[in-house]
């Protein structure tokens, strides 16, 4: 299965539904599943803003209770979206869609950037340990928690 590994506290808002749209400097033609890998560093600046910190403590996480170096959840990519405007409290992307509210906060959507939209969020019952990597990477996730 393809994953991607994504600094905390954000992997912790895709799993837990807070999150739609993942955004990136590159684009993507990968549509499918996609396992949401929290890699190992925290970034704590994030963690101490209101909005974070409420959508975290919501549901039971703050900086010192987030997973890190665990594959925590699969989802599907559905589409990869270029930023046309960035209004500076919410964004216009490709397709007619715009990010807006924490979806706007939680993402970086400068003007070229790529928003990846993403569904069908399930959290593992059990994260797996697993070591991150710079882009799509492969895991033999299927074979560890069975069909998806």
């Amino acid at each position: 299965m393809k994953v991607i590994s994504i600094i905390q506290p954000w992997a912790t808002l895709i799993a837990l539904g807070e999150k739609r749209f993942e955004t990136r400097s590159w684009s993507t033609k990968y549509r499918g599943e996609l396992a949401i890998h929290a890699s190992k560093k925290i970034d704590k600046d994030a963690c101490k803003h209101k909005r974070f910190r409420e959508a975290l403590a919501k549901h039971g996480y703050d900086e010192k209770t987030l997973p890190t170096g665990v594959i925590l959840a699969t989802c599907r990519l559905v589409d990869c979206h270029q930023v046309i405007v960035d209004f500076g409290f919410s964004a216009k992307l490709e397709g007619g869609y715009r990010a807006t509210d924490n979806e706007y906060l939680f993402g970086d959507y400068s003007q070229g950037r790529y928003a990846w939209r993403l569904r069908d969020v399930n959290v593992l019952t059990e994260p797996i340990p697993a070591k991150g990597k710079l882009n799509l990477w492969e895991h033999p996730l299927t074979e560890m928690v069975g069909e998806m």
